[in-house]
């Protein structure tokens, strides 16, 4: 967790807040002060998402070795082992990765949850169906591994690993220096 994300749940609080006070302002009849309050709010915004946008379009994209944990909250991801299998025609590669759960007393699972390989071209591999979900919830301390097989084009270089979240609400574009806006999501390189 880093110091963003309070801030952004006391902005969040905040804006409820003056939303309420607003509100009750314009009931009791003061629509200038809650018009001067709606004001104040939408600037305050305004500034905050300018700095949302400006670390999201200024911050260098970060790179994880085979091994680096990515946590998620208290659900993290570690790639463990790459393999290169060869089936003709096409090359096939097989990640291993480490799913656990850091919490100290709460079952985990991260939905959304999705992995693919890129390379130099910046072509997206995705896996091969499996058996092991990524979103499966782990118990306080425990700990799998979920092995994730992608076809890949023959000529392919410098792949590396990408863990990102797809569907649901991006709240990531909320917070200061999450990702989304400009930013692309961390890269295990696995060569």
């Amino acid at each position: 967790m880093t110091i963003f994300e309070p801030l952004f749940l006391l902005l969040a609080l905040a804006t409820i807040a003056a939303l309420a006070t607003a509100g009750v302002r314009a009931a009791s009849g003061n629509l200038p002060g809650a018009a001067r309050m709606l004001r104040r709010l939408a600037l305050g915004m305004a500034a905050y998402f300018t700095v949302v946008i400006a670390v999201s379009a200024l911050s260098p994209r970060r790179f994880y070795r085979v091994g680096d944990t990515q946590c998620f909250d208290d659900w993290c991801i570690a790639v463990v082992e790459v393999q290169q299998l060869e089936t003709p025609p096409a090359a096939i590669q097989q990640v291993s990765l480490k799913l656990s759960n850091r919490a100290r007393g709460t079952p985990m699972g991260e939905k959304g949850t999705v992995v693919f390989l890129t390379d130099a071209q910046g072509r997206r591999y995705d896996p091969l169906p499996d058996a092991v979900p990524l979103d499966v919830r782990l118990l306080p301390g425990e700990s799998i591994v979920a092995t994730r097989r992608f076809a890949i084009a023959a000529d392919a270089r410098d792949l590396g690993l990408v863990y990102t979240h797809e569907g649901g609400f991006p709240i990531g574009w909320l917070i200061i220096g999450e990702g989304g806006w400009f930013s692309k999501p961390p890269l295990v390189r696995l060569n």
